[in-house]
């Protein structure tokens, strides 16, 4: 309903299994309605086809008595069991060559065609599957909440976040949902820069380039992920993908008026195009980061720098004390979780 995990207690009866979490209790769920989507040794993955994307994983050892009460795996799983397995193939691979052709053929025009309200249902699940790894210290909150505010002070839809994430990355999701990954505040070496890559993340939520990326690269398995809840497996290959070159020319041209407009100079920004093209190779842990999913050219960091000579009267982006806030955003959040690894 919300997208925002729970860690609930869980009990079990004949009646079916029972959910709790302070004064939220869910159950009795009938064992009926139960179904194993994934188990191995260190997890179980239990969904309800009655509830698109409801999940529970259970961690670690399964007591036997519980688990001799839930649903067992069929061997494809459930509707591919029922029909065959060459059935549900034939079956699969005409979807499939259905939707590639539409995203091949018209792409953008899909995205167009798809609500908005639907979009941000799918943004807000991939938000929420980064769950204890989102920075909320209130200081750099406040701080990243003004730079939005700066940046696009007409849009009330727009919603920025920062997870804790070791990648020289941002990435905007769908329904108007950016996320930044934390070594893109910490490589940065001012405000300035993170208000360029910031800006150009907005140009690609303003002009819906999210989705029309996902029909042309991802293909079906974002589509049917958007449905099943299972984004988590898919955020990676929507973060690596790449946009087509006219939606990156966009992009910029809209970062380069958005920083106009703000009074915030786009020379910082071309300098930190030009000196992550230069790390890149040399920092291991900057691999799946910037240049992954936004290919720099000279052009692109020479079009910031010309924007930059028509400037006058440009205004840091934050105070220092906003930058070193929002900097500190995730070190400053004691509830954050930190992984070498998020994919």
């Amino acid at each position: 309903m919300t997208a925002r995990p729970r860690e609930p207690h869980v009990r079990a009866d004949d009646a079916g299994l029972w959910l709790s979490d302070g004064d939220w209790t869910e159950g009795p769920i009938p064992w009926a309605l139960l179904a194993t989507r994934d188990r191995n040794r260190t997890r179980w993955l239990l969904g309800r086809p009655d509830r698109p994307g409801w999940r529970l994983t259970l961690e670690g050892d399964v007591p036997a008595d519980l688990a001799a009460r839930l649903p067992k795996n069929g061997q494809y799983g459930r509707w591919i069991d029922a029909v065959g397995l060459w059935k549900a193939a034939a079956a699969c691979a005409i979807v499939a060559v259905g939707v590639v052709a539409i995203g091949l053929a018209a792409p953008a025009w899909v995205a167009r065609a798809v609500p908005m309200a639907w979009e941000r249902r799918l943004g807000d699940a991939m938000v929420g599957d980064f769950g204890t790894r989102l920075c909320r210290a209130p200081a750099g909150r406040a701080a990243l909440d003004g730079l939005v505010r700066r940046l696009s002070p007409d849009t009330d839809d727009l919603q920025v976040s920062v997870t804790a994430v070791p990648v020289v990355n941002a990435a905007a999701l769908p329904g108007g949902r950016i996320v930044i990954f934390e070594k893109l505040l910490t490589e940065a070496r001012s405000a300035d820069e993170v208000a360029g890559v910031l800006a150009h993340e907005i140009g690609h939520v303003h002009n819906r380039d999210v989705l029309a990326a996902m029909a042309r690269q991802a293909g079906i398995g974002v589509v049917l992920a958007s449905f099943t809840g299972d984004v988590g497996n898919t955020l990676g290959t929507l973060i690596a993908a790449r946009y087509s070159r006219e939606a990156e020319s966009a992009a910029d041209a809209y970062a380069i008026l958005t920083l106009g407009r703000a009074r915030i100079s786009p020379l910082p920004t071309a300098r930190f195009f030009a000196r992550l093209a230069t790390i890149e190779d040399r920092m291991p842990q900057l691999a799946f980061g910037y240049l992954s999913s936004h290919p720099l050219s000279t052009e692109r960091r020479r079009r910031f720098e010309r924007a930059a000579a028509t400037h006058r009267d440009d205004r840091p982006a934050l105070t220092a004390a906003e930058w070193t806030a929002l900097r500190r955003i995730c070190t400053d959040d004691p509830a954050v979780e930190r992984s070498e690894l998020a994919f």
